[in-house]
Formats: C-alpha cells, structure tokens, sequence
C-alpha cells in the first residue's frame, strides 16, 4: 500500500501516518508497527541497530541481522537466509524498534541461531517467489484430498513456500498426535519438494486465516493481539454474561479474547457490591439476590416465596443491611430502602444537538377535509349513475316483456276470431242430402 492511499488533505499531503510521504508501517497488513521513531535522528556517535524485522506470508514474523549494512525502509523486499536456500519477505521495522520488541520477545542477539539479510530481492527473486505461492492453493486441496483418503484425523489449514520455492511447510492442527510419516512420502511423491510439518493451535490458525469477528472488525489475532492468554467462564461470569457457547465461543472455537480485556474493570466495580450469595434477613422475611446491574449499581431481590415480586436497592443499601444483619439491629422491610430511590433520573449531559428537535424533519400526518369531501362526492355520483344506469336497464326490460305480452295476447286474440269464424262457416253451410 503506497503512502498517498491513506488518503490526501486540502494542501495534498497524505493524512494517514502524519510522516507526510514516508509511510510509517508496511501498510494495511497483519501484525502492523507504527514506527514512530522514524523522524528521530540517531545522536552523535551513535551506530544504528543493524537488526530488522521481516514479515512473511500471514504474519509470521522474524529477526535478521543485517551484516552487509544495506539501506533499508519499511516496505521494502528483502532476501533472507533460510535453514536451506534463501527466503523472500517484507521488512516490517527498523531502528531502535526493533531492539525493543526483541527484548520484549526475549530474542538473543549475536548467537548462532542468528540469521542474516542475504541482499534486496531482484525481480527474478520476486518472480520465483510469485510462481510458490502460486501453487499454495490447489496444493493445500489436494494435501486435504491425500489426508482424507488415509483416515488421519488432522486438519490441513495453510500451506506456506520458502521464497525460493525448495519448501513447503504445511500447516496443521490434530487434537490427538498424528502419525504422518506415509503421509509425508506421499506429498513429497506428489509434490516434488521438501516438506514440513508444523502443528499449531486453534488460536494460531484463526490468526494466520484472518477473518470478521462478531464485532464487525477483523480478529483481533490476526491484526494486533500476539500474546495469547487463557480465558475462562469465570470472565463471562463476573461481567454478568449468559454463558452460550455460541455467543462465547471465537472463530477458533475457543472462548474470545476479548473476554480478558474489561475483566479487571469489572473486577473493581465488583468490589463495592455484597456477594450475590449472601441472603438479607428482615422482619418481613428473608431475601435473596436475583439479578445485579454493575453498570447502574443495583442489585434485585425477592423475598422466599414471592420470587416474582424484585426489590431494586443499590449496592450501599445492600451493605447496610448486611451490616445491620451482623449487628443483629432489626430491619423492617425491603420496601423502606426501595422507596428511597428517585425513579426520575435527571439528565447531567448537555444537548449537543441544539434547540432543533430531532423531529424537525418529521412530517406531520394532517387531514384533508377538502380532498375526503371530494372523494367522497365522486363514490355518491358514481354510486347514482351506476343507479340511474340499473334503472333504466330495468325499465327497457320491463317495457320489452310489457311488448312481448302484448303482441302475444293479440296473437291470441286473432286465433280466437279465425276459429269462430271457421265455426260460422260450417253452421252456414247447406246440407246436400236433404
């Protein structure tokens, strides 16, 4: 990451690190320093510390003398010695840092597990490197592939290449101990490189693979946190926490380490309550603690008996009764203390907002009268034409059946003439015989 991504202010300078072009950490990365002492100069007669830190692949961090005097920075690519061969990294920090965070890490120096800084990488170095961690991928699924098929219950999580690309180091983690000497001639059959394998724990694979955590931030492991400490439910419990596994539980499938980082804060505010086992005696009966609030100090209790119905008290109350119990003074009833407290709590903070209300965008729900009138009056004509309209369908259909019985009754009426004029016409007619 370059000094001007940090982003640029009105003059044009960079605003990230404040060193104004000269960036002060490797970047955006894991496990990132801040050299802070980088606009310092070096006192007179003074050497600076030939000792620098080298980044590799997902944070692993080590120490290199550099014997040649070369003029290093932070970002820079370096190659550096190796067990076999030569391996490629990004330097980290410099100066007198680094002297600081090898005493901090008890790092011996001038010994003869010392390593040295071979030169800066050239671009076949680089290019040699690139091609390694190339393969690292599809190598890791097909290791996971060769473990499966051999029934070894161990988990392959990362796969790094020494930067010269002659080993490959693969990264494992195994509740029980495992027995990987055919799985090592495989890979090595399969692979053609020098392998080895490293067991590590859950936290230190969470932190090598990264990741979100339920806070919205990356883990903690993975971008500061080096010194990983033992956590316990007793941390859940004295921060009043539920103790679900899942809400608990990190990434590793450990409990979080940020269980550890308000824990003594609360251990202080515990300080000034009563413990939670220790029962209030009163003439009205004996109550027991139900629930307490470090953060507002307030404790709940119930008499035995009536679990439903909580007494708030603070925790000043809770210890004068206690202390009253020991004196065996009589106390008369919880209600006493609990009518005591204000339930109006006056607010001590300044309204930073202003006199606008936060409403004042809100846009108020106001009738229409006129608008309803109108709705109202279109639903009546549209109800009296669809009336008018029924009408007169009604009325045409009526004077169509009044049409239809009449033309039928004249019809009737002709048929009844014809026949008695057929009638007539017989009585009228001669008889031949006589």
């Amino acid at each position: 990451m370059a000094c001007g991504n940090c982003g640029t202010g009105a003059d044009g300078q960079p605003k990230g690190c404040k060193n104004n072009g000269t960036c002060g950490t490797d970047g955006c990365n894991k496990l990132t320093v801040f050299d802070w002492l980088s606009n310092m100069t070096i006192p007179e007669g003074q050497e600076a510390f030939n000792y620098i830190e080298v980044r590799f692949k997902n944070g692993r961090k080590n120490y290199y003398k550099n014997t040649e005097n070369l003029t290093l920075s932070i970002g820079d690519i370096v190659a550096t010695q190796a067990a076999s061969g030569h391996d490629i990294g990004m330097v980290t920090l410099t100066g007198e840092l680094v002297r600081v965070q090898m005493k901090r890490k008890k790092v011996k120096q001038d010994t003869e597990d010392t390593l040295k800084v071979y030169r800066k990488a050239t671009q076949k170095d680089i290019d040699i490197w690139t091609k390694a961690r190339d393969r690292e991928e599809p190598m890791k699924v097909k290791a996971r592939q060769i473990a499966i098929r051999l029934e070894l219950q161990m988990k392959i999580s990362d796969i790094e290449f020494q930067g010269d690309g002659s080993k490959a180091t693969f990264y494992y983690t195994a509740e029980d101990r495992v027995d990987f000497r055919q799985l090592i001639k495989e890979f090595a059959q399969e692979f053609r490189t020098r392998i080895e394998m490293r067991q590590i724990g859950l936290r230190q694979e969470a932190s090598r693979l990264g990741g979100i955590g339920s806070c919205g931030r990356e883990l903690c492991c993975s971008t500061w946190l080096t010194d990983f400490r033992s956590v316990t439910t007793g941390a859940a419990r004295y921060q009043q926490l539920s103790l679900n596994p899942q809400k608990l539980a990190g990434q590793c499938g450990k409990l979080k380490c940020c269980l550890n980082y308000e824990l003594d804060a609360y251990m202080d505010a515990l300080k000034e309550f009563p413990k939670t086992e220790v029962k209030l005696y009163t003439e009205k009966g004996t109550a027991v603690c139900q629930k307490i609030d470090i953060f507002q100090g307030y404790l709940w209790y119930a008499y035995e008996g009536e679990w439903m119905n909580w007494h708030k008290l603070t925790a000043a109350q809770a210890n004068e009764i206690i202390a009253s119990n020991k004196a065996k003074e009589p106390v008369a009833s919880l209600e006493e203390y609990s009518s005591e407290l204000v339930l109006d709590t006056k607010i001590d903070f300044g309204n930073v907002v202003g006199q606008d209300s936060l409403t004042r965008f809100d846009k108020p729900k106001t009738t229409n009268k006129r608008r309803n009138n109108r709705n109202r009056n279109k639903k009546r004509a549209t109800a009296t034409a669809n009336n008018k309209t029924n009408q007169k369908k009604t009325a045409q259909k009526n004077n169509q059946n009044k049409a239809d019985s009449k033309k039928s009754a004249q019809k009737e009426n002709t048929n009844a003439k014809r026949s008695n004029n057929r009638r007539n016409r017989s009585k009228k007619k001669p008889n031949n015989n006589a």
